[in-house]
């Protein structure tokens, strides 16, 4: 039955997408209902897996002598985050019906959408390095295409084109990785390595330890790759809820807690784990408070709340990092998807322009406040809980100035927050606007969102249980909802936490009688617009990506027999290659 379920998560998406090609854009009706229909069955088949997992090999199918076999296993850690990328997913498509209605090309959509969440199921389920690269790698291609969806407009095709580029870079930390192991096991099974990486020399395992934390940083937006997720914002906003939500930013905190066991007695790795969460929460923190673009401001949240998660992993607490995984990609994509529904109705994403939309679109405004809260890490939602979580652990098991830092980022986030809520919903109108009422199937996906912000944290135990039997034995504690309750609201550092986050709130309320100590923070201003030159950085590796297509381009003459007699050489040689190999 499990592999069959683990067949169905992957294939299931992926034939949806092959039929919905071959129906044509002629028949729209037809797309949106067999989209629909394929992802709510594979995110069924996604429950059954969680309620079903076991540690074993689940599937195994033999392809060769070197690429041995694609192995699978449904363990908790996978399981849980199969049932973030379909659940999610599944909820995507279904806000779509009503978000893409009349749109050109939905065949091209939805096909991208469904081979996106297929493949992240892949990564998470897979335990073999090389087809978990090979799974990561079309996630990386489908993002692409999704944010260049709209290719007549060249700022969505220079975000497309940046997202591969920058994720292309830790993709080589990864396949790097992988080829050591493999020389020194002569196996791509991520259990056999994770059972004798003790073995390993220790600059072998660094070597591979910081290789997978490249990978990770850049498919998870951390500095300083973290310059390609704002500009994903270019692809229609179900996309931006799926990527940003269900799919690829996970794949580094997934990649990183799976491996976590191993690498964490590599001399400086939790240090940098840490310190690049830490990093990366408070400098996106900054740069959500000057976005003026809803999506960007929430993009930056993204890139943030990411962060935070990664720390958790650099301080060891792995349960937290993945609790707050689930916690925010609820609420995240309860945000972006309450944000879609603005965007479709008014037509703008400047929020300059918005203002006074809370009477107009009351349940739009209810769920929008909810996630809000959420992200803000108030109580009693499903944020407060998780970040909750992983600065009690920072506190415990990290370095005390990086901890104060995390904790200054929790008042810029109260303040950002309430700064998006306020321009968007309160105040003075932009203008006098018709709006229209908000569609039937976007209502279903924000109230099932909005429920899941709110009591999804009673499942903390469940979950801890989920996660405990995917690590070694007591590396993960059994949290129960109870000590949850009595950890958290007994910790003074909660109550000193929710103190500088309603500072921050303040610091928004009154902040047009603080003109004056805002002009002494313009070079704070000027660096966060620029992404603390980070953005410099990143787009001189583009430049550099691009000058370098354009030289190689010479080598394609157009002359179908120069083409095939490249691609047999080239397929000779990788042959050769493998024979001496063995």
């Amino acid at each position: 039955m499990l592999a069959t379920l683990v067949l169905c998560v992957i294939l299931l998406p992926w034939a949806g997408a092959g039929v919905i090609w071959l129906l044509g854009d002629n028949r729209p009706k037809a797309q949106h209902a067999v989209a629909v229909g394929i992802s709510m069955l594979a995110a069924l088949c996604a429950i059954l897996l969680v309620l079903n997992t076991q540690i074993e090999i689940v599937l195994s199918i033999p392809v060769g002598s070197f690429y041995q076999a694609a192995s699978f296993k449904a363990d908790g850690l996978g399981a849980f985050l199969t049932l973030v990328s379909a659940g999610i997913g599944s909820l995507t498509v279904l806000f779509s019906v009503a978000y893409m209605h009349g749109e050109k090309q939905l065949g091209r959509y939805y096909s991208l959408i469904l081979i996106f969440i297929g493949a992240m199921c892949g990564i998470v389920l897979s335990n073999s390095l090389l087809f978990l690269f090979f799974f990561w790698e079309i996630t990386a291609l489908c993002s692409y295409a999704l944010i260049s969806f709209y290719n007549d407009d060249p700022k969505a095709v220079a975000g497309g084109i940046k997202a591969l580029i920058i994720t292309q870079l830790g993709g080589v930390g990864l396949l790097a990785g992988a080829l050591v192991i493999y020389a020194h096991t002569g196996s791509f099974e991520i259990d056999l390595f994770l059972s004798e990486a003790s073995a390993f020399p220790n600059t072998t395992l660094a070597l591979i330890a910081f290789g997978f934390l490249a990978a990770a940083a850049a498919k998870s937006a951390q500095v300083p790759f973290h310059t390609w997720l704002p500009d994903a914002m270019e692809a229609p906003t179900p996309v931006s809820a799926l990527i940003h939500a269900a799919t690829m930013v996970n794949a580094g905190v997934y990649l990183l807690a799976r491996f976590s066991p191993a690498f964490f007695p590599v001399p400086g790795w939790k240090t940098a784990v840490m310190i690049t969460g830490m990093l990366t929460g408070v400098m996106a923190a900054v740069m959500a408070v000057v976005a003026v673009d809803l999506k960007r401001v929430l993009a930056y949240s993204t890139v943030s709340q990411l962060g935070y998660m990664v720390y958790a992993i650099g301080v060891g607490g792995i349960l937290a990092s993945q609790f707050h995984l689930l916690s925010h990609a609820i609420f995240k994509a309860l945000l972006f998807l309450a944000a879609g529904a603005i965007i479709h109705t008014i037509g703008t994403r400047d929020m300059r322009q918005m203002g006074g939309l809370g009477r107009q679109m009351p349940f739009v405004r209810s769920v929008f406040i909810i996630g809000a809260l959420a992200l803000a890490g108030i109580p009693v939602l499903n944020g407060f809980w998780s970040k909750e979580m992983i600065l009690e652990a920072g506190l415990q098991g990290g370095l005390a100035w990086a901890f104060w830092l995390m904790v200054a980022g929790t008042g810029i986030t109260g303040l950002y927050t309430l700064r998006m809520v306020w321009m968007v919903f309160f105040g003075r109108p932009y203008v006098d606007r018709q709006i229209h009422g908000t569609a039937p199937a976007m209502k279903i996906t924000l109230a099932v969102l909005a429920v899941a912000t709110l009591i999804s944290w009673t499942l903390i135990e469940q979950f801890s249980e989920l996660l405990s039997r995917s690590f070694p034995a007591g590396e993960m504690h059994i949290l129960k909802l109870t000590h949850l309750g009595e950890e958290v609201l007994g910790n003074p550092a909660t109550w000193m936490v929710l103190g500088i986050i309603l500072v921050g709130a303040v610091i928004w309320l009154v902040h047009e009688r603080l003109s004056w100590l805002r002009s002494g923070f313009g070079w704070l201003d000027k660096l966060a617009k620029a992404s603390f030159g980070f953005e410099w950085l990143n787009q001189r590796i583009v430049l550099l990506c691009k000058g370098a297509a354009t030289f190689l381009r010479a080598s394609q003459t157009g002359i179908l027999n120069w083409n095939v007699f490249g691609i047999s050489a080239g397929l000779m040689l990788v042959i050769i290659f493998l024979t001496l190999w063995k």
